[in-house]
């Protein structure tokens, strides 16, 4: 029987790299108007999340545009870019990581900020909702990230004590979300959150496909 008693993933750039079509369906409309939207503008956000989100970048956008889009037609030309943009697969190692866990009896689990609406049909998109034991999501608990809620209710509809668990982070306040959880952490930065602090995490590897069992055993053992 394998020391982890689960694995839980962040999503949103773990899972499925949807952080730059987010990004970068902002940063096109912003320089459609002579905008700049820069990296270091957006990085603080990720992680995070707070409802009207889209809305504030759009009042930003028309406080500095002289000739900004409608509130309307912003919104629809930003959900096009995004879903024209949006990868049809998981990030990298993400699909065999998962079928290494199903071989050695391990339940995975996602734990998001994000909302129920976005996680569930964009994991069933992707084809692997159905390898989740739980998909917990922003909107379902009291705090979100940096709160562990959403990690402590994922291991709580697991049956597992979350310092047995192991948590795949790509953000500070998820990182920290996990540590506050007791979970052991793995940081895999995305080229958007590669200016996070990352160091609470206790193993930092460039993808999942670094990833093994065996590894998360001994990150266990050894942390």
């Amino acid at each position: 029987m394998a020391l982890v008693a689960a694995v839980i993933f962040d999503f949103d750039g773990v899972v499925l790299d949807s952080e730059t079509p987010e990004y970068e369906s902002h940063r096109r409309l912003h320089e459609q108007c002579g905008v700049p939207l820069t990296i270091a503008e957006w990085c603080d956000a990720i992680g995070l999340w707070t409802e009207g989100h889209d809305d504030r970048r759009f009042d930003t956008l028309s406080s500095r545009a002289t000739n900004p889009p409608a509130r309307d037609d912003y919104h629809a030309e930003r959900r096009r870019l995004f879903e024209a943009l949006l990868p049809p697969e998981p990030m990298r190692g993400i699909r065999e990581l998962l079928a290494a866990l199903d071989e050695a009896a391990v339940p995975a689990a996602i734990a998001s900020t994000a909302p129920a609406r976005w996680v569930l049909p964009a994991a069933e998109r992707i084809g692997l909702r159905g390898r989740f034991r739980a998909i917990v999501t922003g909107d379902v608990v009291s705090r979100r990230k940096p709160a562990p809620d959403v990690y402590l209710e994922a291991a709580r509809q697991l049956g597992v004590d979350p310092s047995q668990a192991v948590a795949i982070e790509d953000s500070a306040p998820g990182v920290a979300a996990a540590r506050a959880a007791g979970m052991a952490v793995v940081a895999i930065p995305h080229w958007l959150t590669e200016t996070h602090d990352l160091t609470a995490a206790h193993l930092l590897v460039p993808h999942a496909g670094e990833l093994t069992v065996d590894k998360l055993e001994r990150l266990l053992r050894e942390r």
